[in-house]
């Protein structure tokens, strides 16, 4: 018998939109493999991406099996669910790549090397199509499904009826087929008896509970999480750069936490169930905290800390609470010549540059000339006074007087330098040469 409910674990986070009946009872008897297809034609997931991962990690923490499946077959075919066009087709290379890139990602979530029973395993559905010849698998899979059966599915109906889309073609028509065969292949040589996803895969699931009963003589099980949306209606995911990715490489660790931190209080107390791995004691008293002080924002910035290291690690946390600290005043120079190019920039993003040779910052050159002559900032060299004067210009958050000399110690990563006038208006200086 299994200590921990996986079902009820999902239901109170708000995870579970459709299940199987039976599928709770069938957990709870004995240890189960469940699985969840990811789409390998990018070299990172994002953060759409997290709902399956998360329960594929709620599976294994409820001592069940999960399996991880790249689709590196169905990613050369493309899911027609809620899409009104066929996607581009990857070579077998880029697949590959992919896949490894996925798998690194799911690492910091699933246990893949401690050798326990449960231990999550990755499996290529790629490895298994790549030899099924067309006649083959239209005889030993596509008779056992109707036309009728496929015809009926939301994301055919949808495709074929849609106003804005040009048709399906056989290749998509098929993709039920054939993600219905991998939960058969997973069925038969992995005792997978679960498969998990969004609420727009239904239908594929339940094609391969049907093959499973058909062609297996067993029986399938199936669970829909609901497709998160934002409560303002923009899509859940995006921002302003597109997609927010788990790489860092494509998604910074500060952009990253600054997407968490900017969550609206509606949806960060429906996000901190979804995306943490706190406890429902520990959420409730976050949330009853947040209410009594809104305007300190403790359950954003949970949210924000818990999702941040998890995807990225502590330091990687520190390093964005440092960098998003210095823009509201509570930050020392030494913060920010400690943060590394990239999280410079990611912070004063859209902030006004001015080149200036790295030779003038060496011998050192003064700061009305720097506010006034080399950057621009301040219109005149009297106004440069007047400001130095008011003792509202800093450089590096430390505030200056006339007499202040800017030099090499002031590049933050060897190439900046911050000029700031009062507590908003910021102006950089980049050393080139």
């Amino acid at each position: 018998m299994m200590s921990k409910n996986f079902i009820q674990e999902l239901q109170w986070r708000g995870l579970v939109h459709d299940v199987m009946p039976d599928t709770e009872a069938h957990l709870l008897e004995a240890m189960r493999s469940g699985y969840v297809g990811f789409d390998p034609t990018a070299d990172s997931l994002h953060i759409g991406n997290l709902v399956p991962i998360m329960v594929l990690a709620h599976f294994q923490r409820c001592g069940h099996r999960p399996i991880a499946l790249v689709g590196g077959a169905t990613g050369m075919i493309g899911d027609p669910s809620g899409k009104s066009s066929e996607r581009q087709f990857l070579d077998e290379n880029s697949l590959n790549h992919n896949q490894e890139c996925v798998r690194l990602q799911l690492a910091h979530f699933l246990d893949f090397n401690s050798g326990a029973e449960n231990q999550a395993q990755m499996v290529n559905n790629y490895d298994w199509m790549k030899s099924m010849s067309f006649l083959s698998f239209i005889r030993d899979v596509g008779k056992h499904i109707t036309v009728n059966y496929m015809m009926a599915k939301d994301s055919v109906k949808n495709r074929i009826s849609g106003q804005d889309s040009d048709g399906m073609s056989f290749t998509e028509f098929t993709y039920q087929l054939v993600q219905g065969y991998d939960f058969l292949h997973l069925f038969q040589h992995h005792q997978c008896t679960l498969q998990m996803g969004g609420s727009d895969q239904w239908g594929n699931i339940t094609t391969g509970t049907e093959l499973i009963r058909r062609v297996g003589n067993g029986k399938g099980f199936a669970l829909t999480c609901p497709l998160i949306t934002k409560s303002d209606g923009s899509k859940f995911g995006k921002s302003e750069g597109g997609n927010v990715w788990l790489d860092p490489k494509r998604t910074s660790p500060y952009k990253f936490y600054q997407y968490w931190l900017n969550t609206s209080d509606e949806d960060a107390q429906k996000y901190i169930k979804i995306f943490t791995f706190l406890d429902q004691q520990t959420i409730k008293a976050i949330i009853q905290d947040h209410q009594q002080a809104p305007h300190m924002r403790v359950l954003q910035k949970r949210l924000a800390q818990e999702v941040t290291i998890t995807v990225h690690g502590e330091g990687q946390y520190q390093n964005a609470l440092k960098a998003s600290e210095i823009l509201f005043g509570k930050s020392t120079s030494a913060d920010l010549l400690s943060l590394d190019q990239e999280t410079f920039l990611d912070v004063f993003d859209g902030v006004p540059q001015a080149e200036v040779s790295r030779q003038e910052v060496l011998q050192t050159f003064d700061i009305i000339s720097g506010l006034v002559e080399k950057s621009s900032f301040l219109k005149s060299n009297g106004e440069a006074r007047r400001a130095l004067m008011e003792q509202s210009i800093y450089v590096n958050k430390t505030r200056v007087g006339e007499d202040y000399q800017l030099s090499q110690a002031d590049l933050i990563s060897d190439q900046f330098i911050l000029l700031q006038r009062g507590k908003k208006n910021y102006f950089i200086l980049k050393c080139i040469g």
